[in-house]
């Protein structure tokens, strides 16, 4: 098992603005983001960060690399914004307290990109658990019981795959059984037509 939330004990002190609550009365409003481990054959890890969106479900950002430093984070953060056209304007970013997010380098992506940070309680998953739960769900359904992927190239191919069906295809009760891509459509036009 490998340790991806490591406390910044001298980080400045960024609110909790999610309180557990999960939910968003429409896309771009609120995220919630963490980093997970992928096993690799070799002993090796790719580490996997992600923005998903709570007001549809979908995953708007997400980064692999070998590696967990702070421009991991930022990568799948930008990502997202290039989902949302390039900001996410004025949407809430939730986290764990990982020295990532609670990086000098991170703030500033945050403020270039017109987001607002929140943080949970150190060592409280809970404060997290849909970033949480989400990964474990990814990894659940992609390793499907084996211990680690062959190589890299097969956990980044099949991480992609599984990631592109689940905003395409993966239906969400949450959602009236649709897709988040085809939630995000239809809640577009809701919006355009109000």
């Amino acid at each position: 098992k490998v340790r991806t939330t490591v406390p910044e004990p001298s980080a400045t002190p960024v609110p909790d603005l999610v309180r557990r609550d999960f939910t968003a009365g429409q896309p771009n409003q609120r995220c919630v983001g963490d980093i997970t481990y992928l096993p690799i054959g070799d002993g090796r890890f790719l580490y996997l960060a992600t923005v998903l969106d709570l007001g549809s479900r979908r995953l708007a950002g997400w980064s692999i690399a070998d590696h967990m430093r702070t421009e991991l984070v930022v990568d799948a953060l930008e990502a997202a914004a290039r989902t949302r056209g390039g900001s996410l304007d004025g949407a809430v970013f939730h986290s764990d307290n990982g020295a990532q997010y609670c990086s000098r380098e991170f703030e500033e992506a945050c403020r270039r990109l017109h987001v607002t940070r929140s943080r949970g309680v150190v060592g409280t998953s809970a404060d997290n658990a849909a970033a949480e739960s989400f990964n474990a769900t990814l990894k659940r359904e992609t390793l499907r019981g084996a211990p680690r992927w062959a190589c890299a190239r097969d956990a980044r191919l099949t991480v992609f795959r599984w990631i592109t069906r689940y905003n395409t295809r993966r239906r969400h009760s949450a959602l009236g059984q649709m897709s988040p891509v085809n939630y995000e459509k239809t809640a577009g036009s809701i919006a355009t037509a109000a």
